[in-house]
This record gives C-alpha cells, sequence and structure tokens, in this order.
C-alpha cells in the first residue's frame, strides 16, 4: 500500500513550494478548511490523515508502528519521499507539532520551516518544568477515555476548544472525536500524553515558528516558552486566540502569523 493511498492524502494548489499540514489528535484533514484558501494560490498544499483518522485505510494500523510518534513521523517522511518533496513547509497542530519536530530530526534536508501551533514535548509537570498536568490527572484521563470514549469526547472536546460562548466550535470538536477509530483513538491518547520529546527539542536544526494560544488548556503558555528557550531556531508568537485550536476558532489571526513567518 502506497503512503498516498493508506493516509488519504491530496494535494491542492497552484504553488511549486509544498506545504504539509498535519491535524491534531481526534481531527481529520477537514480541520484546515480555513487556512488553505489563504496559501492554495501561491504553495502547494498536501493534507492526509493519521491513521485510525479521517479516510485512512484502518487496516493499517499497528500497534506496535503506532506505539509512539516516531511511527507517525515515519508516515510523513513517507508521505514526503513518494511526492518527492523538497524545501518542505510543516504545519502541524498540537501533537501533530512533536511528530514534525521528529520527522525534521530525521531527515532535516527535506524541511525548510517548521510551524507548531499549540506544541508540547510533554504534557505532565516535572519538577521545574510545567506540562499542564499532574501525572494523576493524565491517568484519571486516560482511564475515563478507555471505559466511556464517547462520553469522554463529548465532555472533554468543548474543554479543549475553549471558545464556550461560540458552542458550535466544541461541538464541531466533539464530532470529530465521536467519529474516530475509538480503540486508535483510545491508543493515540496513551501514546500522546505519555509522550516526553523534550530530550529531542535541542537535535532540531530545522527552524521553527511555535504559535502559542493564550488560555490554552492543552499547552498552556509556560509549555510555549519552554519549547522557544529549547529549540536552537526558533520563533515564539502568543496569540490573542484562546483555546487549543487558533486554526478554526481564529482563522484570520493563525494565517496572518504564518503569512508573516513564511515569507
Amino acid at each position: 500500500m502506497t503512503a498516498l493511498k493508506r493516509n488519504n492524502v491530496r494535494v491542492l494548489g497552484n504553488g511549486k513550494q509544498p506545504i504539509v499540514f498535519a491535524h491534531g489528535y481526534g481531527c481529520d484533514q477537514a480541520m484546515w478548511r480555513f487556512i488553505t484558501p489563504a496559501f492554495r494560490e501561491n504553495y502547494q498544499l498536501i493534507l492526509f490523515d493519521h491513521v485510525g483518522a479521517g479516510q485512512s485505510d484502518l487496516s493499517a494500523y499497528s500497534r506496535s508502528k503506532y506505539g509512539s510518534l516516531r511511527g507517525y513521523a515515519e508516515d510523513v517522511l513517507e508521505i514526503c519521499r513518494e511526492l518527492d518533496l523538497k524545501d518542505t513547509l510543516f504545519v502541524g497542530h498540537s501533537v501533530s507539532s512533536m511528530i514534525g519536530v521528529l520527522a525534521g530530526i530525521a531527515e532535516p534536508a527535506r524541511f525548510s520551516k517548521l510551524v507548531l501551533i499549540g506544541p508540547s514535548p510533554c504534557y505532565i509537570n516535572d519538577g521545574d518544568y510545567v506540562g499542564g498536568f499532574n501525572r494523576p490527572d493524565i491517568e484519571g484521563l486516560l482511564e475515563s477515555l478507555e471505559s466511556n470514549y464517547l462520553g469522554w469526547s463529548s465532555s472533554m472536546a468543548p474543554a479543549i476548544m475553549g471558545n464556550p460562548d461560540r458552542p458550535e466550535l466544541g461541538a464541531e470538536l466533539t464530532n470529530s472525536f465521536c467519529r474516530t477509530n475509538p480503540e486508535i483513538a483510545k491508543h493515540f491518547a496513551r501514546v500522546t500524553f505519555l509522550s516526553d520529546n523534550r530530550n529531542d527539542l535541542p537535535k532540531l536544526k530545522v527552524p521553527s515558528l511555535i504559535l502559542q494560544c493564550s488560555d490554552d488548556l492543552i499547552a498552556p503558555e509556560a509549555v510555549g516558552r519552554y519549547l522557544h528557550q529549547h529549540l536552537g531556531d526558533s520563533e515564539l508568537r502568543v496569540l490573542k486566540a484562546t483555546g487549543h485550536c487558533p486554526h478554526l476558532s481564529a482563522p484570520e489571526e493563525t494565517i496572518e502569523a504564518m503569512r508573516a513567518y513564511l515569507s
């Protein structure tokens, strides 16, 4: 099976320089629909679904391969190889930010810049490091998810989205969570929330932009500042947007920040 089929890859746009868009946990490539029109004229856009999400091929799922974020990073690199992408811009949301970092470490010559939206190298507080959650909080979250995935999705998705004055955004994320294969989603959650990529950060040589949201439940501002300190060639931009999904809640601000950096 080709990576293009496995990951339901779509190639759009009229430009030559490629931008790979990688969606976050519980989402699919449709989550970029407010962002992609702004870049379609001048770039080649590559959209895909992680295995287990969207229209990806579920038969390709392997608990061993996807038992760490490196399995997902390898998928990104396979897509890049099959499309022969060079001078690639990578845009990753949430957990896909670290997937992009790992891909950039593995094959730095393939990428020119990374845009990391709501990234976190580690979600669990550890000594002086503030990840946003204590370990018992994460264990409780994963237990709740294991026992009642749909109930967990209905309560957590609106909290992750933020913007309680716009309930339609939380409803969209809830519906996206509920469309994801539950067994794969449970495993991906465990892999995501227990990951720790802090030691990988100094290895990245590709320039990166960190887009940090205000009042983000999943990746608080301290996490963005930690990343900026430990990624050698990085810029940090704190958005006015609140919540964890500015590409949905504040696409204009997200586009403006991306354009300013990419140009």
